[in-house]
């Protein structure tokens, strides 16, 4: 492999559980849309990557379920089962103005407007009022995700986000 560099992959769900006895699978997306994770091609699963071609998916009640190419009976679906669902960054559409893949945020430097370095972004998650970062520095600090009132700038090129908020919060 040397020359070769591993292509960044970023995980969108996870196979949940079984659905029927014919290989479909329950499957826990994190898109969003949840359906969105059914119009990307190949899936790769769990920690080697294998890439798999999804023969069918749709909603199912409150849920998704899919059927993977030779994927045809209840016995290689449970093989399956609990595997996380991931597929290539460059899959993905480019993120519109002002708009961020999580996974591009985790690991930027994250500063005030002053240019008191605060950490890094740890990882992030959602709430019911607003995403939050996760900044790990000397401490670590819940930072929320509002764009124009805390997050003021993020510059992927430098690897930077500047934030307006005070360093002892």
């Amino acid at each position: 492999m040397e020359g070769q560099t591993r292509q960044r992959t970023l995980v969108l769900g996870r196979i949940t559980g079984l659905y029927g006895v014919r290989g479909w699978v329950k499957v826990f997306s994190e898109t969003e849309p949840r359906e969105n994770i059914l119009s990307y091609q190949p899936w790769l699963l769990g920690e080697w990557c294998t890439p798999c071609r999804l023969a069918e998916g749709r909603r199912q009640g409150k849920g998704l379920v899919a059927k993977l190419e030779g994927c045809d009976d209840r016995t290689r679906a449970a093989a399956i089962v609990g595997q996380v669902i991931s597929v290539h960054r460059d899959q993905l559409p480019p993120a519109g103005t002002e708009e961020f893949y999580w996974a591009d945020l985790e690991g930027l430097s994250v500063e005030t407007l002053s240019g008191i370095r605060l950490g890094r972004v740890g990882r992030l998650f959602a709430t019911p009022a607003n995403d939050v970062m996760v900044v790990e520095g000397d401490r670590e600090r819940l930072v929320p995700f509002l764009w124009g009132r805390v997050v003021r700038e993020v510059d992927l090129e430098l690897g930077r986000i500047r934030v307006d908020w005070e360093p002892d919060f």
